[in-house]
């Protein structure tokens, strides 16, 4: 399996866990140690859809393309260890442990986080967008349902959860196109290849 169709396999991954946890934050999933367990992974598999994206466009999509890219996997880096920290930490915490992390410099770091993810996400949206090689639809919904989905604390929750399954179907529309991509190129690979074999 090529490179195309791993990153194309983990942002189909990162669509489903990220639909998992706004299930299980709404109430329609139960609350049990193994879906608490998957949470963080969203994030972490959604950062290696994102970097297959980034290889595609990367041509097209120039010194913006790359800016987006780092900015948006240092946001998707960070809110990978700000679920870890919420679901695999504060829950052996006591709550007045967890209130002054919060109001303090973890809480300021996770706004920080917050803040790059947006940055990052938008500036990646318009260079995929410009690139003219991903479905510009699934660039939308991904950027529209990032945008609330990056914010869990500055937003009410029904939004912040909306958001979080709008840009989970754009990731995976955005994978679709990257398994074609890593088809594509899969059959140029055994064209090439049977055409050397033939050859006398």
């Amino acid at each position: 399996m090529g490179l195309h169709r791993v990153a194309a396999v983990a942002g189909f991954v990162s669509g489903l866990l990220i639909v998992v946890n706004a299930a299980r934050r709404g109430g329609l999933v139960a609350e049990t140690d193994f879906t608490h367990a998957i949470a963080p992974f969203g994030a972490l598999t959604g950062l290696l859809a994102v970097t297959g994206i980034y290889l595609v466009i990367r041509h097209r999509a120039g010194a913006l393309g790359l800016v987006g890219y780092v900015l948006n996997s240092a946001g998707l880096a960070g809110a990978f260890a700000v679920e870890y920290i919420l679901h695999y930490v504060f829950p052996y915490l006591g709550a007045g442990t967890v209130a002054a992390l919060l109001t303090g410099m973890t809480g300021t770091a996770f706004l920080v986080t917050s803040a790059v993810l947006v940055i990052g996400v938008v500036v990646f949206g318009v260079a995929a967008v410009r690139s003219g090689t991903m479905p510009v639809v699934g660039v939308v919904l991904y950027v529209a349902g990032m945008l609330p989905g990056s914010l869990r604390s500055l937003v009410p929750v029904p939004l912040y959860l909306g958001g979080l399954v709008v840009a989970a179907v754009g990731v995976v529309w955005m994978s679709a196109r990257l398994w074609s991509v890593g088809a594509a190129g899969e059959t140029g690979a055994l064209r090439r290849t049977t055409r050397r074999s033939v050859t006398p």
